[in-house]
């Protein structure tokens, strides 16, 4: 004997409840109307992100990599672009202040060694760059937002760096400005 299970009938007459052959309706598996159906969702998705997109509702990601905080030059000898300090965000700003008082910091991961694994940054040896967190408002995390220095001495780095997007992008902080 088969084992059934009891599903609805899915007539507009709705007579109550049909017995099916289990081997029709096993759980986790997709009959053919689920997968139409899930393909029809991801190809509706599909448009309608590119529809955003080209309306310029939603940033590409390269958009997204451009942006920066205003008044900053095209590059510095590192051949990044230069931010000044009082253009950052003020979270930003507390934080680049807390670097050269040696803290306190907020998060156990500030003042870390960082590897510049990206490559994004001038290339220095292992323990010249560290780390610190910018809060980010209304995150429940670290956020992706860091201020990245260089230097022997930790409280008065030679170069500090500004990323918004988790290392994909930095900018040279100028302190003078």
């Amino acid at each position: 004997m088969v084992p059934s299970t009891l599903t609805r009938d899915p007539s507009p007459s709705g007579r109550g409840l049909l017995t099916q052959p289990a081997s029709l309706t096993r759980p986790g598996r997709l009959n053919g109307h689920h997968k139409l159906a899930g393909f029809v969702a991801r190809v509706a998705l599909s448009l309608l992100m590119g529809a955003s997109l080209s309306l310029g509702l939603v940033p590409d990601s390269a958009q997204a990599r451009r942006s920066t905080p205003q008044d900053t030059e095209l590059s510095s000898p590192s051949g990044l672009a230069v931010a000044p300090l009082s253009s950052l965000p003020r979270q930003a700003q507390d934080v680049y202040g807390r670097i050269h008082q040696g803290g306190p910091f907020r998060y156990d991961k500030d003042g870390t060694v960082f590897f510049n694994r990206e490559r994004a940054l001038p290339r220095q040896p292992r323990g010249f760059y560290r780390e610190y967190t910018v809060p980010t408002p209304g995150s429940r995390d670290r956020g992706a937002r860091r201020i990245v220095c260089g230097g022997h001495e930790l409280r008065q780095p030679e170069t500090c760096f500004y990323t918004e997007d988790h290392y994909q992008s930095f900018l040279t902080i100028d302190p003078r400005r």
